[in-house]
């Protein structure tokens, strides 16, 4: 693994490129025009997320041209037998971004032999960097951040997202959505994987579930949760996969009455 200084250096890298990223979607905030689908209903792609994905790719390029790179819209790039890999999403909440609803983000988060290291998430709207390191501990704009002290669900608030894929599969969390809106305070929708895990990170919210996540969605966001004193796991609480894009993330506390929970719940195609 990677030492301190490594992780530091790493995470200033990753700052540099959330911002650069984030100052592109700022300039095309309003006034795009050529918004298309890729083949799924529902999930887009603008001219602002190939620019801003353009940007950080050059930050990544002259600082660490050696390391292997995934990236929403152009998939795998660089050196591809490196054990470090970057995962980017220049616009995370592209639907958002598109009808002018500030909530986005960009977010760039490096993995080292699978395992999330470093995570940057920058909101431009709100203009809230939110960073992390493996042992480095978790900030927003540069001030410490920890997640809530909530210890019962019935007082909890929590926040998911619905895969785009939701229309055509029966493997949706509609009824999860459902279910524990009647057991919590109330379960809230962003629309941004990336944000919805820095509001965990930083308390707003205490409870994050999903599925049908890419790498690039959550691997800052692990981070950050588990550096502000979060729990993530997958839904059973077993060691969360990257690559099966499900994850619960908690501000720990929660984490095994919501896991409980969570594999209560039956398909909504069963439900009656």
């Amino acid at each position: 693994m990677l030492s301190p200084t490594q992780l530091q250096i790493y995470l200033d890298v990753a700052t540099e490129a959330v911002l650069a990223g984030g100052a592109v979607l700022q300039n095309y905030w309003g006034n795009l025009k050529d918004i298309q689908e890729k083949g799924r209903s529902g999930d887009l792609v603008t001219e602002a997320d190939k620019a801003s994905e353009q940007v950080v790719l050059e930050v990544l390029h002259r600082h660490v041209p050696d390391h292997r790179i995934l990236t929403e819209e152009s998939g795998a790039l660089g050196n591809l037998d490196s054990e470090l890999l970057w995962a980017i999403d220049p616009l995370d909440g592209t639907t958002n971004y598109a009808h002018q609803y500030p909530c986005y983000a960009v977010s760039v988060g490096l993995l080292v032999q699978g395992v999330p290291q470093v995570g940057a998430i920058f909101d431009p709207s709100h203009q809230e960097l939110f960073r992390a390191a493996r042992g480095l501990g978790a900030t927003c704009n540069r001030r410490p951040i920890r997640v809530s002290q909530t210890q019962d669900l019935s007082r909890s608030l929590l926040v998911t997202g619905f895969a785009y894929d939701r229309r055509d599969t029966p493997d949706t969390n509609y009824a999860e959505f459902c279910y524990l809106t009647h057991l919590t305070q109330g379960v809230r929708r962003s629309g941004s994987a990336a944000l919805d895990l820095a509001a965990v990170a930083c308390g707003r919210m205490d409870g994050y579930w999903e599925r049908g996540l890419s790498p690039w969605d959550i691997t800052a966001g692990i981070v950050l949760v588990e550096e502000a004193g979060g729990k993530v796991t997958a839904y059973d609480e077993s060691p969360v996969q990257i690559s099966s894009g499900r994850i619960l993330a908690t501000n720990g506390w929660l984490h095994s009455s919501l896991s409980d929970r969570l594999l209560q719940v039956p398909n909504l195609a069963e439900w009656q």
